[in-house]
């Protein structure tokens, strides 16, 4: 198998990672505000640390970047791309919506990654030619090919008036089945297994998307930015159903 030792150290790293969030989250979770105005706690911070030691620790030669400010170049063209805790919101407030992301990039493509519920147990991993799992249980895409059939998932509405689509948009998501905002990276892996069929994500970086692009790849969607390429850092990104890429792709191209 494909990437099997990276997938088995990655995901005992993103859940010893989970448990120190968890635990930290029973206590002061020390709020401060980022240069960006987002937020970021104590936790945020002691989980990237662990997670960059271990990565390290287990994979000597490979480069980080991590949300909280990891950066160490990289000897042998592979890089790991990190977000602690993705949802810092979610975990202030406790919805159980946040996430530990883990990526890993080969020269320049994202080969193998995770996304971990910490608050659920729920773990999603994914490597390159080995499909997308789900508690080890095989998902993919839906095999949605309509708009009106479809669920759309919206993350970052309250940047979505950026865009040159803005004044469409309510209007454009009227056409869908149903739309749904629950949660960046749990609307992300909703597609993933099936249970959506569309993702906007209208602010982010390469950490928050790394591991989301492998795991759609596997699972069977497309993914894309808003000017149509296909890249996690273009600061904004697009999963959806093949199907549906072409009439997505032209509209958050007016953006």
């Amino acid at each position: 198998m494909a990437y099997e030792r990276e997938l088995s150290i990655g995901a005992a790293i993103a859940r010893k990672a989970g448990d120190l969030a968890l635990k930290i989250r029973e206590g002061n979770i020390g709020i401060e505000i980022k240069s960006d105005e987002s937020p970021v706690t104590v936790a945020d911070k002691a989980c990237e640390k662990l997670i960059v030691e271990e990565l390290m620790a287990a994979f000597p030669g490979d480069g980080m970047l991590g949300e909280e400010g990891a950066g160490i170049e990289a000897t042998n063209g592979r890089r790991w791309i990190i977000d602690p805790i993705d949802g810092t919101r979610d975990f202030i407030r406790g919805t159980g919506a946040w996430s530990v992301l883990i990526g890993l990039e080969e020269n320049g493509k994202v080969v193998a990654g995770h996304a971990y519920f910490p608050a659920r147990g729920e773990m999603y991993s994914a490597a390159k030619g080995e499909g997308a799992w789900h508690d080890g249980r095989r998902i993919e895409a839906s095999k949605v090919t309509k708009k009106s059939d479809a669920l759309i998932c919206c993350n970052g509405l309250g940047f979505m008036h950026r865009y040159g689509f803005a004044g469409e948009l309510v209007d454009w998501l009227s056409g869908f089945w149903t739309v749904r905002s629950m949660g960046g990276c749990l609307d992300a892996m909703m597609l993933a297994r099936g249970a959506a069929d569309v993702w906007l994500e209208a602010q982010c970086k390469p950490w928050d998307i790394a591991p989301l692009k492998i795991l759609a790849d596997e699972a069977g969607l497309v993914t894309f930015d808003f000017t149509g390429e296909d890249t996690i850092y273009g600061k904004n990104f697009v999963i959806c159903v093949p199907a549906l890429a072409e009439e997505i792709k032209a509209f958050v191209a007016k953006g």
